[in-house]
């Protein structure tokens, strides 16, 4: 997720001249990401978040196999991306694999509220055979076949904060609106062992673990930000990532409360965690579960061998579409792949849609910024 950059540019002469000019120049807006240095091969990754508002602006967690972006190296990224833009309702889901050209497959999730005016848990699962997608404890999206057969890499954990310059994505940016905070109540990382997940850590943030966490401070071209250390701080047991002006770091404000009962228990807003952790009801919901619960705002349904769930009053529906122009449409690729794709949606209004040409038309260039980051990070690490 690195890279959402322009298509239509020569991709190694850019690179070369990205790598000076992202690094070399300090800009006027400053971001925030964690990142762990430990690469986790497989897994399942629940995060509770509340996420920033503001067109432009992109909250984020995603896995990614360091190294991706260097010359000759395969890519290798899964990830989770809030939009802020149309009052931060909407997320994409998304793969990035390939070397050369990249095989995307991006879907939007449109939820019923603002992912920023509550804590959502958002939830990956990465096995050998499928990856998967879930919102406050229900599936969403399901994908199988070649292109996640690609992903065989350990792959580190990140979240960031960041404002993407392309327009048609994320929309218009609009400084008026900062700062914006993205708020992290938990995460919990699961190991894959023979077909099952269990619990090997999890972080409540009531500080800062250096030894699982590192802070980013570089940048790379399309990203309107500076990645600083101090838009990274812990407050009242949740990690906070900010996006500010240039002078203006850091948070001094309150948290916001988040009304789950904590990691992996009870329901949030109008959801529950899946049942391998708890289980429970959303507001005014209930829910028997073979492997998942919760409910919708007075709904209720119940759930397969894999997730289900009522919306406000009933169950959501997916739609899909295919994508115009040179961008992939669900579950497809750039380069003409098509991974085998299931997609399985209900509950808490996320209703997915297939991916749109500008969503995908920066998958074309995604080595360009990249090859700056790497070189930053190299200076950085000694």
């Amino acid at each position: 997720m690195f890279t959402k950059i322009r298509t239509g540019l020569m991709l190694a002469a850019a690179s070369l001249v990205f790598a000076v000019s992202s690094t070399a120049v300090a800009k006027p807006y400053k971001g925030g990401e964690v990142y762990t240095p430990q690469g986790y091969l497989h897994g399942r990754i629940e995060v509770r978040m509340r996420m920033a508002r503001g067109s432009g602006i992109l909250s984020t967690f995603f896995t990614y196999k360091d190294g991706s972006e260097l010359s000759g190296a395969f890519w290798e990224e899964i990830d989770i991306e809030v939009f802020g833009k149309d009052n931060a309702r909407s997320w994409q889901s998304n793969i990035i694999t390939g070397m050369g050209t990249r095989v995307t497959s991006e879907q939007v999730h449109t939820a019923d509220t603002s992912l920023a005016d509550g804590y959502h848990t958002y939830t990956l699962e990465w096995t050998p055979e499928y990856v998967a997608w879930s919102f406050d404890g229900r599936e969403v999206r399901r994908t199988t076949g070649a292109q996640v057969a690609t992903l065989t890499n350990p792959q580190g954990l990140r979240m960031n904060l960041w404002s993407s310059d392309v327009v048609e994505w994320v929309g218009s940016f609009d400084d008026s609106v900062l700062p914006q905070h993205q708020f992290v109540n938990w995460i919990k990382y699961y190991r894959y062992n023979n077909g099952a997940f269990e619990l090997a850590w999890q972080d409540d943030f009531d500080s800062l673990d250096g030894a699982r966490w590192s802070k980013a401070d570089w940048t790379f071209d399309g990203n309107r930000v500076d990645f600083d250390p101090q838009n990274v701080t812990v407050k009242d047991g949740t990690l906070v990532l900010s996006l500010t002006r240039e002078g203006q770091v850091g948070f001094n404000g309150a948290v916001p409360r988040d009304e789950d009962t904590g990691p992996g228990t009870g329901a949030g807003a109008g959801g529950a965690e899946p049942a391998a952790t708890s289980s429970g009801s959303g507001a005014g919901g209930a829910e028997p579960a073979a492997t998942s619960s919760g409910s919708g705002a007075g709904g209720a349904g119940a759930a397969t061998t894999t997730s289900s769930g009522g919306g406000a009053g009933g169950a959501g529906t997916a739609t899909t579409s295919s994508g115009g122009g040179d961008a992939p449409g669900e579950g497809g690729g750039l380069d003409g792949s098509i991974p085998d794709e299931e997609v399985l949606n209900g509950g808490c209004g996320c209703v997915a849609a297939g991916a749109s040409g500008t969503a995908s038309s920066w998958a074309a260039a995604l080595a360009v910024g990249l090859s700056a980051l790497a070189m930053r990070r190299r200076r950085t690490r000694g």
